[in-house]
């Protein structure tokens, strides 16, 4: 076999996949499903010889590549000039910005340091340049920008000489943070960490971030959290999230109340998306999954509904009993406690005698 896919061909002719894919089935007949074009020297050359008077490309050259495709990347930068060393990559030719990642060569320069997938399934992104403060200029620049100037980041792994496109990306909010990393000699040096989010792309073909626990579906031991307040992190899309001693204590005293009804509180690692996720407390013999907010209001319990429903989800799928449960100093306004319960969510409030439990 030769090697040649529709994606090398497209990046070759200039062409939709589509097309290609289209005169493959007209010529060749249907795939058996679940099988995929790897074309034989035959099959590529009639593909060419098909489409030889079509003109590579109009003078706006579009994006041609589909999620999962692996190609080598010179064949990106022959279809698309841009830079052919580095990360971060930027023809003229088309708005898109190339960026590739690569655990193999970003841990012999100190771009591991920070970089992989995030919980909220984020990608931290390191900038370029390998010694010295990295600025934005160039590439750096170009990412930080993206957003405003409506270039798509197309963002790839990378193997050896062969590049994989994971998909289209944009910065999140913030768009980037400062942190100190390692140099290409191992000295220390402020680094830029871009916060890309997904458009459109597969990003369990992501590798975790450093920091991120990988591990099987873990219970373990739980114990309450300390009632001072401090700043859990950024997320994403909410922002920095400040949990205060209301939420903390009511953790606490929930889990009391659990131990006082002969149950056992627990903490429950799961893993999703290539990122390990918690609840703040799983209850074992229930099979309650447990997310606590501070607050009634709306912000709030949309917040905590989303996260418990993907929490019990994920946990479902590793086989144990989960039952979605969303713990609250007090009750919210009606339409919402309609709303958590019409969607199979248990919701836990303080009364005067410990917790009630609506269902």
């Amino acid at each position: 076999m030769s090697g040649v896919t529709p994606a090398v061909l497209s990046l070759e002719l200039g062409l939709n996949q589509k097309r290609i894919r289209e005169f493959l089935r007209d010529t060749y007949g249907k795939l058996p499903a679940g099988t995929f074009w790897n074309l034989d020297e035959v099959q590529a050359a009639s593909v060419r010889a098909r489409f030889s008077g079509h003109t590579p490309f109009s003078e706006a050259k579009q994006w041609t590549l589909e999620i999962g495709d692996t190609v080598r990347r010179r064949a990106i930068h022959d279809a698309y000039g841009g830079q052919r060393q580095g990360g971060i990559s930027t023809p003229i030719s088309i708005p898109d910005i190339i960026v590739i990642t690569s655990q193999e060569s970003g841990s012999r320069h100190g771009y591991d340091a920070y970089e992989g997938l995030q919980e909220d399934g984020s990608f931290s992104y390191t900038g370029e340049g390998q010694y010295g403060p990295q600025k934005f200029e160039r590439g750096n620049a170009a990412i930080r920008d993206s957003a405003e100037s409506g270039r798509p980041l197309r963002l790839f792994t990378k193997r050896g000489v062969m590049v994989t496109y994971v998909g289209e990306f944009t910065t999140g909010e913030p768009s980037y943070r400062l942190e100190t990393i390692p140099d290409s000699d191992g000295n220390p040096r402020e680094g830029i960490i871009f916060n890309l989010v997904p458009v459109d792309g597969d990003i369990e073909a992501l590798d975790a971030g450093p920091q991120r626990l990988r591990s099987a579906i873990r219970v373990s031991t739980w114990s309450p959290p300390d009632w001072s307040s401090f700043l859990l992190g950024r997320s994403t899309y909410l922002g920095e999230r400040e949990a205060s001693r209301i939420e903390f204590k009511l953790q606490a005293d929930f889990g009391q109340w659990v131990r006082e009804r002969g149950e056992t509180p627990r903490r429950l690692l799961l893993e999703s998306a290539g990122a390990s996720i918690e609840p703040d407390m799983y209850v074992e013999e229930s099979g309650w999954i447990v997310e606590a907010k501070k607050s009634p209001a709306r912000a709030y319990v949309r917040t905590a509904i989303g996260q418990v429903l993907d929490y019990a989800r994920v946990a479902r799928e590793s086989g144990r009993k989960a039952v979605p449960a969303i713990l609250l100093p007090s009750r919210p306004v009606p339409h919402l406690v309609e709303l958590i319960l019409e969607l199979g969510i248990k919701l836990i409030v303080r009364d005067n005698d410990g917790f009630i439990v609506l269902s």
